[in-house]
């Protein structure tokens, strides 16, 4: 039996008729009906998060494992304004993500009374639509109550995916289950075009006839670009006078200041939107970008371009230097060590790994030689955890995330969370700090870099993970480094596992920059 309020009933049925069948669901009272709802339909499984700004980056983590849109259901309050970094994270990496929350009524907002602060458009820009449905009285209010939905659910898909939020108020009594079936409701469709055999060609040809193309893709990975621009700055003959952007973040500062003195770069995108990131865009093309890159990768192998000959021997140069460099015990031994060993140890079986920010998605710049994940659409670091666990819910796949000690412990009730099952593998690299902080060039004058800006601390996860369920190994020199990477990708387990690499910050900034200066000698 479903509940019996109209609104609630419209919105399940065309959830299922869209295709959305994942639903992170959050504890409360006034989204009991809809968490009821949720739960009561066969054709959509729950998965209940406590903490609501995890909850939603569970969501995404799963959104992005399944390539389709995934629910997120919070009761009303504050509740909504918790999930408001993991929306603008998808937003800026366009995941398709549906946030429901339920509302009191509209004549109680602002009046004092609990849980009534204003809904409608609390998530602003970082929603692709908002809508607010009405509690339907007749025929027409059923009308306009469905053509919000299907307005809200059409937008996760059209024009680049993205999320989306339903606000659904919900009058008292709140908590009658009488409705024996959900509604037949109508389901409008928007069918999307390709990008048109002229333009593409207009692409093609572009690319081809310039003297120094470049094509850049960002997210999710951009791997050795940091590390061959400090090679070259300076040298004309690396520089392109055409860069074909197909969207996504790029993690390197130094690659973006090279590419502000290309002569011109034409975006591809999804939106259409004007990312003009080199500050030298003229030409904005909305359409699939991995259409653009896959021919253009086509034509390179019939047709080989000395400019990028001459850029794939450079990176090749980078590779062969990142497989040589042997750092001493540090994080960057410890990412070195198990993208090593996801190398060797995974032939023929698919894996995914997720980076946090800051120094993890730094140093898997220089080591992975695959895809990763990381929240880039933002840059946060407060939901990696969560994303990577609610990736590892829908997939029976192993999933790795690499994350620093503050993000971790920012992050830890992602662990907090029944659902999660043994394909959840956790390299924790713990210094005592932000580490990142001890890399940047004048901020060791200020005597409030350790404490109040590094977050200095001596911190474990040891605790969080026997609360949690969750195994726990450390290491705290080269061989326990090596032998709980082996384990941590070996062991079979039914509960998440975590290795805590313990290092110094000190040494971890050294080890960097001694990267850096082997690569340019």
């Amino acid at each position: 039996m479903y509940c019996n309020k109209e609104n609630v009933n419209i919105l399940t049925a065309l959830l299922v008729a869209h295709g959305i069948d994942h639903a992170v669901v959050c504890p409360g009272s006034r989204n009991a009906p809809i968490v009821h709802n949720l739960h009561e339909c066969p054709d959509i499984q729950c998965y209940p998060v406590t903490d609501e700004r995890s909850a939603c980056f569970y969501a995404l983590g799963m959104a992005q494992a399944l390539n389709k849109s995934v629910a997120v259901c919070v009761t009303s309050g504050t509740a909504l304004l918790n999930l408001a970094p993991a929306v603008a994270e998808a937003y800026y990496q366009h995941v398709p993500l549906v946030v429901i929350s339920a509302d009191r009524p509209p004549q109680w907002i602002d009046q004092l009374d609990g849980q009534t602060l204003p809904q409608p458009d609390a998530l602003g820009r970082f929603v692709k639509k908002a809508v607010t449905l009405p509690e339907p009285h007749d025929a027409e209010e059923h009308w306009y109550c469905n053509r919000l939905v299907n307005e809200a659910l059409i937008e996760t898909r059209h024009q680049g995916d993205g999320p989306v939020h339903i606000n659904v108020p919900i009058s008292e009594p709140l908590f009658n289950f009488s409705t024996p079936v959900l509604p037949s409701e109508r389901k409008i469709e928007l069918l999307q075009a390709d990008i048109p055999d002229t333009t593409l060609h207009q692409i093609l040809s572009a690319f081809m006839q310039a003297k120094k193309p470049m094509l850049i893709a960002g997210q999710p990975m951009n791997p050795n670009l940091d590390e061959a621009v400090s090679l070259v700055e300076g040298d004309e003959r690396y520089l392109p006078d055409f860069v074909l952007y197909a969207s996504g973040s790029i993690v390197s500062k130094r690659m973006k200041r090279f590419l502000r003195k290309a002569k011109t770069s034409w975006a591809v995108n999804g939106t259409g939107e004007v990312n003009d990131t080199f500050m030298n865009l003229t030409q904005v093309i909305q359409g699939d970008e991995t259409v653009v890159i896959n021919q253009i990768r086509c034509m390179l192998e019939q047709q080989p371009h000395p400019f990028v000959k001459l850029w794939d021997e450079l990176l090749e140069h980078v590779r062969q230097h990142a497989e040589r460099y042997e750092p001493c015990y540090s994080q960057m031994a410890a990412v070195k060590a198990l993208e090593k060993q996801l190398n060797a140890k995974n032939h023929g079986r698919s894996f995914h790994v997720h980076y946090a920010n800051s120094t993890p998605i730094r140093l898997a710049n220089i080591f992975a030689r695959h895809s990763v994940y990381c929240n880039r659409g933002v840059n946060g670091i407060e939901g990696s955890l969560s994303t990577a666990a609610g990736f590892s819910c829908v997939t029976d796949e192993n999933v790795f995330c690499v994350i620093g000690d503050l993000s971790f412990f920012y992050d830890q009730n992602a662990l907090w969370n029944q659902n999660l099952k043994g394909n959840l593998r956790i390299l924790m690299l713990n210094n005592g700090c932000g580490g990142i902080f001890n890399t940047l060039k004048g901020l060791e004058g200020s005597p409030a870099r350790s404490r109040l800006v590094a977050a200095e601390h001596h911190t474990t996860a040891e605790g969080i993970c026997q609360q949690n369920d969750v195994v726990y190994l450390q290491a705290k020199n080269m061989n326990e480094m090596q032998q709980g990477i082996d384990t941590l990708l070996s062991i079979k387990s039914n509960r998440p596992i975590l290795l805590e690499v313990f290092t110094e910050a000190q040494t971890d900034a050294q080890v960097i920059q001694e990267y850096y200066s082997t690569l340019k000698h």
